[in-house]
């Protein structure tokens, strides 16, 4: 029977994976989780996992060469998540491992999320509420409408794509940035140099995925390109963005404010510093975490496994042509390198 090692812990398998992908994963082998609340270590899945074929991996932890070259039975690494980084893909390589990844699922639950902070921005809410809640009366503000407003994409992808559809339907004006990106001229989105992008932008939003292309891509300079009424939402990666120069954006008045679903600290989390700061609107990374976000990708394991076990090579893939090893044990027909 085919050995099956989930790296989610307790809570990570409850709201990242789900009971019906779980339930569908038993059904194809032998499968174990880190039974815990603690979060999984590298040492816990080379402990409990040492003779799995496959692995299904969360965010946490690194699935990195020591932790690989521990396990000798392993031949599918399968990361519940587009985002592969986690892996180190050279020591897959070699080791024969085919790595899989999640198609993005999550398009739907990020691009309302980010509604969700534009109008609470716009209508000063967060700030209403916290006041009330600290048992002071809050000072009513003007605010403005989504209607008319203009929202700038950085990144046009699987979320921006959403997005763009969400904002037209509000009636925002919207200007996208990607330079790898193409824009169907019937969609009602114009293309724009990240220059124009920031100077005629009310809203920013940065979707861009996280690449040494675009490391620091926001930065002081970005930051004063952009009107001072306008708002500035990351719900990319923290990599995107100088931190210490958002937080001199914010105190110096260069941007009204921003709205932070990613950042700096653990699991990927704003840090406590920009998320304390009285201009930030700050969530814990929830902005894909919704049932249906979460069981889309879990669902995309399931698949994956469902075709190794049929001697397919699942999809996406993303070293077909180097999985030796998972040729070896599920009888794969490997593309030419």
């Amino acid at each position: 029977m085919t050995r099956i090692f989930l790296t989610h812990n307790r809570a990570a398998l409850r709201h990242y994976y789900g009971d019906r992908a779980f339930q569908l994963l038993t059904a194809l082998g032998d499968v174990r989780f880190h039974d815990s609340d603690a979060e999984t270590t590298r040492d816990d899945v080379i402990r409990q996992a040492h003779d799995c074929d496959i692995l299904v991996s969360f965010r946490v932890p690194a699935i990195d060469a020591k932790l690989m070259q521990a396990l000798p039975n392993l031949a599918a690494v399968c990361r519940v998540a587009v985002d592969i980084r986690n892996i180190d893909l050279d020591c897959a390589n070699r080791l024969g491992i085919l790595v899989t990844r999640a198609t993005p699922g999550f398009g739907p639950s990020v691009a309302e999320w980010i509604i969700g902070v534009m109008i609470s921005m716009a209508r000063h809410i967060d700030a209403a509420s916290a006041a009330y809640r600290a048992g002071r009366e809050p000072v009513p503000l003007m605010g403005r409408e989504l209607r008319g407003a203009t929202l700038g994409i950085i990144g046009y992808g699987t979320i921006g794509q959403y997005l763009a559809k969400l904002a037209n339907g509000f009636g925002m004006n919207v200007l996208v940035n990607d330079p790898y990106a193409v824009v169907d001229s019937r969609s009602g989105v114009q293309v724009r140099s990240l220059e124009d992008l920031l100077a005629q932008a009310d809203f920013v939003a940065c979707l861009a995925p996280a690449t040494a292309e675009t490391a620091n891509l926001i930065n002081l300079s970005r930051f004063h390109q952009m009107q001072r009424s306008a708002y500035f939402i990351n719900a990319s990666r923290a990599e995107l963005v100088n931190e210490q120069d958002l937080l001199q954006a914010l105190d110096e008045g260069l941007i009204a404010g921003c709205a932070l679903d990613v950042g700096s600290a653990k699991d990927q989390m704003p840090s406590l510093r920009l998320a304390s700061h009285p201009k930030v609107l700050a969530t814990p990374h929830i902005g894909g975490l919704t049932p249906e976000a979460s069981e889309h990708q879990a669902m995309d394991s399931v698949r994956q496994v469902q075709a190794l076990l049929a001697g397919q090579i699942p999809e996406p893939s993303v070293n077909a042509a180097h999985a030796s090893r998972a040729r070896d044990r599920f009888g794969l027909a490997l593309p030419q390198v």
